[in-house]
This record gives C-alpha cells, structure tokens and sequence, in this order.
C-alpha cells in the first residue's frame, strides 16, 4: 500500500526509528521515504531506519518529485493530517489520486502489541510515583499558590529535565477544579480546598495519564479513597467513584465505546449530577495523549482486546468544585485491567 503520514508519532509507529517536527514519512509498496529540512539532518541520518532520508528546504516540492519519478498512480493520506494549502498544492502538482482515509494512522494503532503494553506501563507506574513525590511535595513546602503548584508539579514530573510530560499538568484548587482543563491562577490553597490533580508523563515516547481528587486539611493525598468536610463535595466524588469502579469493573470487549461510557454516565445520572458531567468518559492513549478509542456517547468503535484507554468520570459544579477520578486501563481476556 502506497501511503504518507505528516505526525510525528505515526511516521515513529510505523517503524521509521525517528520523527520530528517537521517530516513528511511516505511509504512506495517496500519503499519508504523520510522527508525532512536541514534543521533534522544529523539526526535523521543516523537515527531513520528503513527509508531514505531526503533533506529539502520544501517538504511538499520534494514529495511531489518522489511522487512524479515513481509515477505513483494512487496514494492513501489522512486528510485530517493535511492543511488545506499543503494538499491543494500537492494535488495540483502531480497526476496521483489521493485516497482519504479518516484516522488512518490511529486505526492501525488501535490495538496495542505486548510491548507497547509494557512501555505503557511503565510510564503508569513512573507518573503514580511522581504523584507520591508531588503530595509530599506540597504537604511540607510553603508554596501555596496554585500558580506555584502547577510549577512545582512539573518539575517533579519532569524529574527537573530528565523525562517530557504527555500534556501540560492540570493541578486546580476547589472553584477552579470547575474547569476540566483549568489554567492555574493566583489562588492560594488552604484548609478545607479540594485539589485536583491530572497529569502524565511519556516512558520512551508512550504517555502516561491519571488524575485524583483530594481534600486538603494541611497535607494532601492522592490515594482513591477521600474524606470531605462537606456532604455535597462527598456525595459528588461518591459518585464519581462508583461511577470510575462500575465502568472499569463491567467493561467488556465486544462492547462499543457508548455503552462503556453509559457504565459510567449513567451513575452519575441517577445521582442528579448529569448536567455536571460535561465531557465523555475516556480516550485512548498510546503515542499520543489522545488517541482512539475515544470512549464518548457517540462512539460505535467495538472495544477489543489490547486497546487501551482511560476512565474518568466527573462532576463540574461552577463556582464551586470539581471532581474528576483517572485511570488508564487495558483491555486483556475480554475484561479492563487497570494499569
């Protein structure tokens, strides 16, 4: 099959050896091609496997050369990968037909291999210790600002510059934590604050992504089971657990992704909470952060063995509070595993 790929973590998947920022990856039947500029030159001579290393100030230009030489009659590309004036100036260019087709590249990435399975992991077991470090972190240091949090939060996951993050942390206090992606503000965390904390770390370029809901009474921990002082914040994260444990427990292979996400939406539901739960239950997570399955109410996408996704249900009361509850999970022997 003739095909090209613009990201950088599918030209990586399909056993390319490198990617970078700025590549375009095209397979020719057992030919393929790594696109790039000068900028990647070194390391993409030493580190590309199975292509040929083509350095050119147009990526596109140089792609239509390789395109016009082979005399390449048809080529499948994502389109969601393309911008409209890189596309409308390769069509023009050349005599090849383009074949679309929508998430080519994550569909064959769907399932993941034994060893993707461990990368990821070992990238799991590296952010729930980073966790740990980051509850005693804030537990005995005297920044309490959320800005300064969301800092600190960082730098132990990054372990100061030794590993990259899947996605900028998410660290919110009480009203904040309203806003499934909060930015971090001037607040200052105190006694009585609930604190939400979603991030993930990248073990060999697979992500890692988890979140926990705390209650801060002078320490903070990120272990599942929490005790509020109010009887609506408890009830909330009650439910969001019960929905978290329900989903995860009855998820089964053969299911499409809309029934696993009614495990979960469902619960929060009959609690009265359903307007407050205001995104889908999961997503996929290999390469990328996000990636299929996406585990929404609209998703038909059967769920097989080795795919991987997560489970986070939440409650989003504005001016108030937020509850999300993470794990990221792997489909084995037809039932979820958490990892």
């Amino acid at each position: 099959m003739n095909y090209i790929v613009f990201k950088d973590e599918n030209a990586l998947y399909f056993e390319c050896g490198y990617s970078c920022d700025n590549a375009i990856f095209l397979t020719l039947g057992g030919e393929s091609f790594f696109i790039t500029d000068g900028r990647y030159k070194i390391e993409a001579k030493k580190s590309v496997k199975n292509a040929k290393v083509c350095i050119a100030n147009s990526l596109i230009d140089k792609l239509v050369e390789i395109l016009k030489k082979n005399r390449v009659k048809k080529v499948v590309i994502d389109p969601a990968e393309w911008d409209i004036y890189s596309f409308n100036k390769l069509k023009e260019s050349v005599p090849t037909k383009f074949k679309f087709k929508p998430n080519f590249s994550h569909l064959k990435r769907i399932i993941k291999s034994n060893s993707e399975i461990e990368l990821l992991q070992k990238a799991v077991k590296i952010g729930k210790e980073s966790f740990k470090k980051v509850a005693y972190e804030i537990s005995t240091s005297n920044l309490r600002k959320e800005s300064e949090l969301n800092f600190l939060a960082e730098s132990i996951l990054r372990d100061y510059g030794n590993r990259d993050i899947s996605f900028e942390p998410i660290l919110a206090i009480s009203e904040n934590a309203a806003k499934p992606h909060a930015l971090p503000t001037s607040r200052v965390l105190e006694a009585g604050d609930l604190l939400l904390f979603d991030a993930g770390v990248k073990y060999k370029r697979y992500c890692s992504d988890r979140t926990r809901t705390s209650f801060y009474d002078g320490e903070v921990n990120f272990k599942i089971k929490q005790q509020f002082g109010s009887k609506k914040i408890q009830k909330a994260y009650d439910t969001v657990l019960k929905a978290h444990d329900r989903a995860i427990k009855k998820a089964r292979s053969g299911m499409k992704a809309k029934q696993i996400d009614a495990l979960a939406r469902d619960v929060i539901e009959k609690a009265g909470f359903g307007d407050c739960f205001v995104h889908s239950t999961g997503h996929g997570v290999g390469l990328d952060i996000h990636e299929m399955p996406y585990i929404s109410s609209r998703s038909d996408t059967v769920i097989e063995d080795g795919m991987v996704y997560t489970i986070e249900p939440g409650i989003y009361i504005e001016g108030e509070f937020g509850i999300r509850i993470e794990d990221m999970v792997v489909m084995q022997n037809g039932r979820a595993k958490v990892l």
